[in-house]
């Protein structure tokens, strides 16, 4: 009898130690799984200001969509966080300066995007991250922050903006213009109330100097925000020995003379 005893005491032991590994958690311990239902259906919060500086807005009658010609489509736009500048309702008074910033030896390239509103309001938005190797943009930062306009206001009408998108170099005296391979690359782009115009300017310091004007003070405004954004730039967004170097060009006989396109290759050969 004892030795049954004991027995069924071992037994009901096993078993509630069984139990008790098996045991659920507590209700209160699990986190509930999201309804599949109102996953799709809730509301969502809207994006701050900075973020979508002309949001919620929408053409009226009269107004037309910017055609905007900066190699850049609405997709990428999204991949990097921004709402699509084709998308953008700009109206009198108000203005996009954005830049991206492409260095050749290297994957890492920035966007700065200004956005000045007739409210008196201005915004920075700003990305940057690693254009290689992932389906989306590798390790991307950002932020989105009001800033002072001031800076900006002068720069709709400057004579920039009436240079040829592309251009070469091309020294005084006959010399043989200046081929550029390797440096950062720039593609600026203003919009206003009813246009939009792009220029590029790529690694050379005097091609560079002629649009410092736009991206000094761009980049300046992105600066002090986010520190991984900032190692991206040691020179603190200091364009004056490109300044210089237009000067020179200039006062020296040179010019930016437009880039001749391209030829295509004869029908048949690969592109």
């Amino acid at each position: 009898m004892a030795k049954r005893l004991a027995a069924a005491a071992l037994l009901a032991l096993a078993l509630a130690a069984s139990s008790a590994v098996a045991a659920p958690p507590a209700p209160e311990e699990v986190w509930p799984a999201p309804d599949p239902r109102s996953w799709w259906d809730e509301a969502r919060p809207k994006p701050p200001e900075a973020a979508d500086p002309l949001g919620n807005r929408r053409l009226n009658g009269s107004e037309r969509p910017v055609a905007v010609d900066n190699g850049v489509d609405a997709v990428t736009y999204r991949l990097w966080g921004l709402p699509p500048l084709q998308t953008q309702v700009v109206r009198g008074g108000e203005m996009i300066l954005e830049i991206w910033i492409r260095p050749s030896g290297g994957v890492r390239q920035s966007i700065v995007r200004i956005v000045l509103r007739r409210d008196g309001k201005a915004f920075v938005q700003a990305r940057a991250g690693l254009v290689c190797c992932e389906p989306g943009i590798a390790r991307r930062v950002g932020f989105d922050a009001e800033i002072d306009g001031g800076p900006f206001r002068t720069l709709r009408d400057h004579p920039m903006w009436d240079a040829p998108r592309n251009v070469r170099v091309a020294e005084a005296g006959g010399l043989a213009e200046t081929l550029c391979i390797d440096g950062t690359a720039y593609d600026l782009t203003l919009a206003v109330a009813g246009r939009a115009r792009s220029l590029r300017r790529a690694c050379d310091a005097a091609a560079i100097g002629q649009v410092a004007d736009a991206l000094e003070p761009a980049l300046h405004a992105a600066l002090g925000h986010e520190p991984r954004l900032d190692v991206l730039f040691p020179d603190a967004g200091d364009f004056t020995a490109a300044r210089r170097a237009y000067e020179t060009l200039i006062k020296e006989g040179g010019s930016l003379k437009a880039e001749p396109p391209f030829p295509l290759p004869p029908a048949g050969e690969a592109r």
